[in-house]
Formats: C-alpha cells, structure tokens, sequence
C-alpha cells in the first residue's frame, strides 16, 4: 500500500487498461503504448494501471522510481453499443500469482452493476470473493471497483451518477474486502462525502470518467479531495488530452500538494 500511497496519503493512479475490453473507442490515445506509457510514467504519477499482456512495458522501465503497477485482472463484454447476446466478466487465470510475477503493487477488480443484468452482476461477485482470499493468502491488495452504469441504449459506456445507487454498491464492495475503492463521481459533486462515509474508512480513488475540459476536471479533482477522496484513478482525461504529462503533473499537484484548480490549471498552461 506504501508503494501506492505517498508521503502525503494519498494516491493517482493513471488507467491504461482500457485496450483490455475489446472496444474500438477506448483506443484513442494508446494506440502506441509503449509511448503512452513512457509518456505517463515521466511525469511520475503514483500508478499505472495496465493489463497482463502490457504490464512488462512498464516494468521494463530501468531505475526505482518509475510508478507502481496495478494489474487489471477482469475482462468484461458490456461496453460496446449493442451488447452482446450473452454477457461476462470473467478473471484472469491465477490473477494474484500473475501479478506477483510482475511486481504489482495491487490488482483490480470491477463490480459491474447494469439494468436487467443480474448475471454479470453475479459473476462480479464470484470473481471478488475468489480473488480476495488469494489476496489474503499472498499478501497482495485488492482494488475493487464498484460501477453503476446505465441502460445501455444510452450510447454504450455510461456510467450512472445516482448517489442512490452509488452508495449501496460501494458498501457491497467493502463488506467483500476491498481494500481500495475505486469510484464513480456522483451527479453532485458536492454529496461525494457520502461515499467516503459509507466505505468504512477504506480508502476511496475516484474514477475520472469520460473526457471533460481542463478546467472541469481540475476543479472537479479538486472538490473530491476536499471531501476526503484519498486520490483519483483518470484514464481517458490524462491519455487522451494534447499533453498527457502535463496534466498528469497538473493533477499530482491537487492531490498530493492541494494545489488550487487555477494554480494547477496554470501548471498545464506552462
């Protein structure tokens, strides 16, 4: 946990796991990973989240200092628009022994709840209670994510800001022994110390979610840590924006040193 959360206790995990989930739209920006990752891991954030067939481009970085590894270990088909006949989420084989051997510093796992899907539902849970007592057994961390999302007729991968239905997920997570949250942003913003309330004082990382503007995002950022989020996991806001390092710098800033969203905002600029 140490290798994840800094000296200030907190912790940004980049996502750049997305190339995992089989859909087309989640390519933008990493095409070229092993650039993407260089270019991320130069800017020093806290973590890196990638899957197995990925994971050794970071690894294979030379010296101490590089970020941590977290592993990816599900693989799910409910992204893409429209959704497949049948549905899964399935794990990796041997995750936590995988993840040993490259040197994670945690594994994540999705909690995924759709509308009138109750079987990936229910696979999720299988692959979180398998996956935990793996985790006790070799000493490794365990991420979960809860995600509401919505119907997928919406447009595919839309996550759904209902605190009603955050809040009971993520306390579902926790009760399965989580050891880290990663969670969605709830539709006010303002209401997100409910979810820190309600995960028991498990650290929560908060997902960052479509692409947005600068400004938003930062000031978003901003306005979760205050509430007592411990961190943030972006993908798609950091490897997709003009200048992925400098955000990430941007963004390091707000939840390591409290740097306001305009000074943090002036840092991208420069």
């Amino acid at each position: 946990m140490n290798r994840l959360f800094g000296p200030s206790g907190n912790c940004f995990d980049v996502a750049i796991d997305h190339g995992m989930f089989n859909e087309g739209s989640f390519l933008a920006g990493i095409e070229d990973m092993h650039a993407a990752i260089r270019i991320v891991a130069e800017a020093r954030p806290d973590a890196i989240q990638l899957p197995p067939g990925t994971a050794p481009i970071l690894q294979a970085i030379p010296g101490k200092d590089r970020p941590a590894l977290v592993l990816r270990t599900d693989i799910a088909n409910v992204y893409g628009t429209p959704l497949p006949s049948a549905l899964f989420s399935e794990v990796i084989d041997r995750p936590v022994e995988q993840g040993l051997v490259l040197d994670a510093a945690c594994v994540v796992v999705n909690l995924l709840q759709l509308p009138g899907q109750p079987e990936v539902y229910r696979a999720c849970i299988r692959n979180i209670n398998a996956l935990k007592r793996e985790c006790e057994i070799y000493g490794m961390p365990l991420m979960v994510e809860p995600l509401v999302m919505q119907d997928n007729t919406r447009g595919g991968y839309m996550v759904n800001g209902d605190l009603a239905q955050i809040l009971p997920l993520v306390r579902q997570a926790v009760e399965l022994g989580a050891d880290i949250i990663k969670a969605d942003p709830c539709d006010d913003v303002s209401e997100y110390h409910r979810v820190i309330e309600i995960a028991q004082r498990v650290p929560v990382l908060v997902r960052g979610g479509g692409r947005v503007s600068d400004a938003e995002i930062l000031t978003r950022t901003h306005r979760l840590m205050t509430q007592g989020a411990r961190g943030i996991v972006y993908g798609r806001n950091v490897i997709q924006h003009a200048n992925p390092g400098g955000m990430t710098r941007a963004l390091m800033a707000i939840v390591h040193h409290g740097a306001t969203p305009e000074a943090a905002l002036a840092m991208l600029g420069a």
